[in-house]
């Protein structure tokens, strides 16, 4: 399978460089049949020689694959074209060596020095291509002229014969090879339907002028109206269309010229004159043509470029300080001008068709802030012009925001302040949260001197109430590991509330099993403060049950419910009822301690509810009823599933 995969490969690389082989042949033959048509005298050197840019052209587009297909048919073509021309097989041979020698030099050299993707849409590339022409030709020429001389023996000077052979051929790459280039760029980018149908019309127009021109009587101005009258259509190529015109416009020009020269007509064919000041003629008009329109070509498609990649370079700037919450901005103190970055108007909340003056600007700062900018910018030094400043700023929907300036100070000859320039950034979000933590901060502290005011008081009131240092500490330690409990509680949830259930199953727990506890009821969130105190009652209430009560007995039982009611329009209550069963038979009078009163006065006192504590008989009861907050949640057990409800 591979290997049939690797024979397709191949025979596809081979049908692809014969098929270019055909192509490139065909048009070198004709171009060089016609070329041969205009000879120079007496040494028969083309005036003109379009197929040298006919293979460089090939093989710079094509690249190194290209290398044989294309120097097999500039051989080939160059004998058969010769021969036709009655040159002997062994002169059309050596020719045709130096033709192929000369292409594969040129696109080597451009390979070389500037990549496989060659354009001409960089002034350096145009002048590389000149010069790898220039030095392709120019050693060609001196096979080529060796060649004719030893095989024709032409009575004209070598220097003479180099030079026709150099400048023929130079022309013929430097008008040719960057039409097929641009061409190659054009079917890589295709030009938009517009740009296409204007570079069109300017070509038509450039085609009728050159016409104009080569049928112009000769005169004394005769060198100064054909570029008058070119310059305008080159230049509206160059800069409105891509390279690939200015290059079809120089070889409409070079191919107007030789043909009128070859055919006899017009000024370049006018048999009046010299052969040579025609030919001269015909050959600088050529090439002040092509390069004007490539140089032309190249300097605006270079601006186009860095056109494109500062609006790319703005456009993720604008990103980037828009992400960031950043506008930059400039502001010339002595006309007041400002100069601010497209994001600004988002940010500061303005009209981007109305720019904000600095006037406005400042009018919208806070007094207090506006008061302190003002002073940073009098103790603004050119040896200190780093400025630093936080400030409150109001958008003009009414929001206000932070902004935080770093900027930097520009000063004149006299150090007086001219100019101010630098970045704002956004920062409402930190600012309200270094707010946010302010208030965590206060209610942090608040909470830890309630807690240490409590410990303290439970301390001192369980060190009156105990016989010994042990019970003492026995009992201080079970009341500050239910103060504890009930701050784990509300450290699970971020101190945004406990639930009840969880809390009076914490209580609960070191005393009791699922025989001799009953705890039913919907799980209500409780915020910290009830957290806290419940805690404490419910701690004494399982303590004073585990000494005396129903969970000092094997046989006795604890029920604790509760329910929440809404009574109408006023706010949510929630009841707690607490049973002792089967315990100790409880004896009057009972003798009221440290616990027994916290739980009668820790509940009205910190929560503004009521406490009914019951020593029956048959066992303590007490009934506990609180105010809930306005805001609460209540999670049902539902299917399986817990789902939280919330109310006001």
């Amino acid at each position: 399978m591979r290997q049939k995969s690797v024979n397709g490969v191949s025979i596809a690389r081979l049908i692809g460089s014969s098929g270019l082989a055909v192509a490139v042949g065909i048009a070198y033959f004709l171009a060089a049949h016609l070329s041969l048509l205009l000879l120079t005298k007496p040494e028969g050197v083309a005036v003109f020689w379009p197929a040298a840019g006919i293979a460089s052209g090939a093989l710079i587009v094509f690249g190194r694959d290209a290398r044989l297909p294309v120097a097999v048919a500039t051989i080939v073509a160059t004998i058969v074209a010769n021969v036709l021309s009655d040159r002997t097989i062994w002169a059309a041979s050596t020719k045709a060596l130096c033709n192929a020698g000369e292409a594969l030099l040129v696109a080597g050299l451009i390979e070389r020095y500037f990549g496989s993707r060659f354009n001409l849409d960089r002034l350096t590339h145009v002048l590389g291509l000149l010069a790898a022409a220039i030095v392709a030709t120019a050693v060609s020429g001196i096979g080529g002229t060796a060649a004719i001389k030893l095989l024709h023996s032409p009575a004209a000077p070598i220097l003479t014969t180099w030079y026709n052979w150099f400048a023929s051929d130079l022309l013929g790459i430097v008008t040719i090879a960057p039409l097929m280039v641009g061409l190659a760029a054009a079917m890589r980018k295709p030009p938009p339907r517009s740009e296409l149908i204007e570079g069109v019309a300017a070509l038509a127009a450039l085609a009728g002028m050159t016409g104009v021109i080569v049928f112009l009587p000769p005169g004394p101005w005769k060198t100064v109206v054909p570029i008058a009258m070119l310059f305008p259509l080159l230049l509206w190529l160059a800069a409105r269309c891509q390279p690939v015109f200015a290059s079809a416009a120089a070889f409409i020009v070079s191919l107007t010229i030789v043909s009128t020269i070859t055919f006899g007509i017009g000024h370049f064919g006018n048999p009046d004159l010299p052969i040579n000041d025609r030919i001269m003629t015909a050959q600088a008009g050529i090439v002040t043509v092509a390069l004007c329109a490539f140089v032309l070509a190249a300097l605006f498609a270079e601006r186009r470029q860095h056109s494109a990649a500062l609006i790319e370079s703005e456009a993720r700037l604008q990103e980037a300080l828009s992400a960031g919450r950043v506008t930059a901005f400039d502001w010339d103190l002595r006309t007041g001008m400002t100069r601010r970055s497209e994001n600004a108007a988002q940010m500061l909340g303005f009209d981007p068709k109305k720019p904000l003056s600095a006037t406005e600007f400042l009018a919208r700062m806070h007094p207090d802030d506006l008061t302190r900018y003002k002073a940073l910018l009098q103790s603004a030094r050119p040896d200190k012009p780093s400025l630093a400043a936080s400030f409150r700023f109001t958008r003009l929907d009414g929001r206000e925001i932070w902004l935080e300036q770093a900027s930097r100070a520009q000063f004149d000859a006299a150090g007086r302040l001219v100019r101010i320039g630098g970045l704002n950034l956004d920062v409402t979000e930190r600012k309200r949260a270094e707010e946010h933590q302010n208030v965590l901060m206060a209610e942090l502290d608040h909470r830890v001197r309630n807690v240490l005011a409590r410990i303290a008081v439970v301390a001192m009131s369980t060190r009156e109430r105990s016989d010994s240092m042990d019970e003492f500490v026995r009992t201080l330690d079970g009341r500050i590991q239910a103060m504890a409990a009930a701050h784990s509680a509300l450290s699970q949830n971020r101190w945004s509330g406990a639930g009840l259930t969880d809390l009076v199953r914490r209580q609960l727990a070191p005393y009791t099993t699922d025989a001799n506890t009953t705890i039913s009821g919907s799980d209500v969130m409780l915020t910290a403060t009830p957290t806290q105190a419940l805690a404490m009652v419910l701690h004494e209430l399982v303590t004073n049950a585990a000494k005396y009560g129903a969970l000092s007995s094997p046989n006795g039982r604890v029920s604790v419910h509760w329910d929440r009611h809404s009574n109408g329009d006023a706010a949510a209550s929630l009841t707690i009822e607490w049973r002792e069963f089967g315990g100790p038979s409880i004896v009057a009078p009972i003798q009221s301690g440290y616990g027994t009163n916290l739980i009668r006065e820790l509940i009205p006192h910190e929560l503004g509810g009521k406490v009914d504590l019951v020593f029956a008989a048959e066992g303590a009861r007490c009934r506990i009823e609180i105010p809930l907050e306005e805001r609460f949640s209540t999670l049902v057990s539902a299917g399986g599933f817990l789902c939280e409800a919330d109310r006001r």
